[in-house]
């Protein structure tokens, strides 16, 4: 249970205390990293994540973390205490009718108002935040039904329908249990589709991971010898130097691709908005949209083909469907017939495959210039040079920024799925901390590596105090360029000045986490970020490493996002 103390939810802690075993109790400075916390456990376990606010500014100070929770499609209940029903309208302290508030960026969002229903309608926030497409729900439960006695256990009764519902009328049944198989149909189309093209590239992205279907997902790729591009927690399903994993041939293969099938993400801005194709007179791609729920299927582009329910039914029916067609099966390159490719177009795998390779292999080749820079001030893709020496394969990358850490997304690249944490599309600063605290606790022997802007750092920066609280070693890592970034570079383009973008220069961070009951330190030169790095991992206290880098360094962004 991840919560920050208050009166109104006073009797959840005494049911987590008296619990057999316990319910462990992680207590932070800040309701959205309680939020933050819950959902980045959602996402590293695939279980459902748990955030107890209270009334009124416990409840609104978790909006922004519900809905990038919304956004990332995570399993989190969240359950807020809620003002007297007998006051109700009088002006009690902290009342406001959360549902309402709440219900456009969760599954479902409402009131229970009787102590013998608790069970039941707890019971059902979990079962609708796992079923897919999983997501957040809020329930709030007024302060007479949480500290009233209940007629026996609490747990029976009906559930309360009060402030919203399932806008079908339907149960809410565990995602993972529940017989959503795509229709075969739709599977054998998206086959016939990659039979006739020549070009096709295929989306990884984070609900693969969420849903369980990572091996299935590389399992396709390997037998089809599909060029992939991960996103979100999508990446590490094919591993780091993987031979299909052209992440970094990424403008060449959307813009050249003839198919682009996009599983388990949405076509939002991180994927041109489903725009594929059309570079160097090529023709616009086809596009594939794959999605474990059927409300998921983007509707704003043109598809070709779509699929939507169980994500590793969808890949082992799509390899089943493409070995009918000869593309996959025996023959197959590494099966029983041979090198070949029996049947079907091997275009792909003769010109389009090793023209990416070649790409991918330029661009990484490109980059060890700048991963070893001795620029003083130092680039900011120096930091990444020296952390990649001593990444485990099972640690955990967190980013919370933002060219920082778009310079992580692009160099850090996982052994592992599950094994990276950002944001996602709602693009909200401040998970930083949250996101950390979950990782050490999910993953307790591996490596946590919290990667954060100097601005994002203001955001959540006073929650260090709970990983020392609660003995989290976690390692943390400052792009300190003074700047924000993402908007001073910008502006100056557009108007040729700036404002309200400068930040303090070698603002003392690594202090802070310090006077907190942590360690850190400032690194000012290129030669001191790899043995800061070294101290930081070995201290098994959290540590923050201040590195300070050049301002006039801007990302290369290809998109704003508007």
């Amino acid at each position: 249970m991840f919560t920050l103390s208050g009166g109104h939810v006073f009797p959840l802690y005494d049911g987590a205390v008296r619990a057999d075993p316990p319910m462990r109790i992680i207590d932070v400075r800040h309701e959205q990293t309680a939020v933050f916390a819950a959902e980045a456990t959602a996402r590293l376990d695939r279980e459902p994540g748990l955030a107890v606010l209270t009334a009124g500014p416990g409840v609104t100070n978790g909006v922004s973390a519900i809905t990038t929770a919304h956004f990332n499609g995570s399993p989190v209940v969240i359950i807020g205490g809620r003002a007297p029903d007998y006051r109700w309208g009088s002006g009690s302290l902290q009342e406001i009718d959360h549902p309402r508030l709440l219900a456009p960026v969760t599954k479902r969002a409402w009131t229970e108002h009787e102590a013998g229903r608790v069970g039941a309608s707890v019971d059902e926030a979990f079962r609708l935040a796992t079923a897919r497409h999983r997501g957040p729900v809020f329930l709030d439960i007024s302060l007479e039904a949480l500290f009233g006695p209940a007629a026996g256990d609490g747990a029976g009764g009906a559930v309360s329908s009060a402030g919203g519902g399932d806008p079908d009328g339907g149960s809410y049944p565990l995602g993972p249990s529940s017989p959503d198989t795509p229709d075969p149909v739709s599977v054998a189309v998206i086959a016939g589709l990659l039979m006739a093209a020549r070009r096709p590239v295929l989306v990884l992205g984070s609900d693969v991971w969420l849903d369980g279907a990572e091996q299935a997902a590389r399992q396709a790729a390997e037998e089809l010898r599909l060029p992939v591009i991960a996103n979100g927690q999508g990446r590490g399903v094919l591993p780091a130097g993987h031979e299909l994993l052209v992440t970094r041939a990424r403008s060449a293969a959307f813009g050249q691709a003839d198919l682009v099938i996009v599983v388990g993400t949405p076509l939002d801005f991180r994927l041109g908005y489903g725009e594929f194709g059309g570079r160097d007179g090529a023709p616009r791609a086809q596009v594939v949209h794959v999605a474990d729920a059927a409300g998921q299927i983007a509707t704003h582009c043109p598809l070709a083909g779509s699929a939507a329910g169980d994500l590793t039914a969808f890949f082992t029916g799509l390899i089943a469907a493409a070995g009918q067609g000869g593309l996959a099966g025996p023959g197959r390159p590494g099966g029983p017939g041979g090198p070949g490719v029996r049947g079907g177009p091997a275009g792909w795998k003769s010109s389009w495959l090793p023209m990416l390779q070649a790409a991918r292999d330029q661009a990484v080749a490109a980059d060890g210039p700048l991963l070893a820079s001795d620029a003083d001030p130092i680039h900011p893709m120096r930091i990444y040079g020296e952390l990649s020496k001593i990444l485990d394969s099972d640690a955990v990358v967190i980013g919370d920024g933002g060219d920082f850490v778009s310079y992580a997304g692009k160099y850090i690249e996982p052994q592992r799925p599950g094994g990276w944490l950002d944001p996602g599309p709602y693009g909200c600063l401040g998970t930083g901390l949250g996101y950390a605290i979950a990782a050490r606790i999910a993953r307790p022997s591996a490596q946590v590596v919290l990667l954060l802007g100097d601005g994002a750092a203001g955001f959540s920066l006073m929650d260090a105090d709970t990983l020392v609280r609660h003995r989290l070693p976690v390692v943390m890592i400052v792009g300190n360029n003074a700047i924000w970034g993402l908007e001073k570079h910008p502006m100056q383009a557009l108007y040729g000045y700036d404002v309200a973008a400068d930040l303090q220069p070698q603002c003392r961070y690594d202090q802070v986490v310090a006077a907190l009951g942590g360690a850190g330190e400032l690194v000012t030169s290129p030669a001191g970020i790899g043995p800061a790095l070294r101290r930081a991992f070995d201290s098994g206290v959290p540590y923050l490493v201040n590195v300070s880098t050049d301002s006039r360094v801007s990302y290369p962004r290809s998109t704003t996002g508007i």
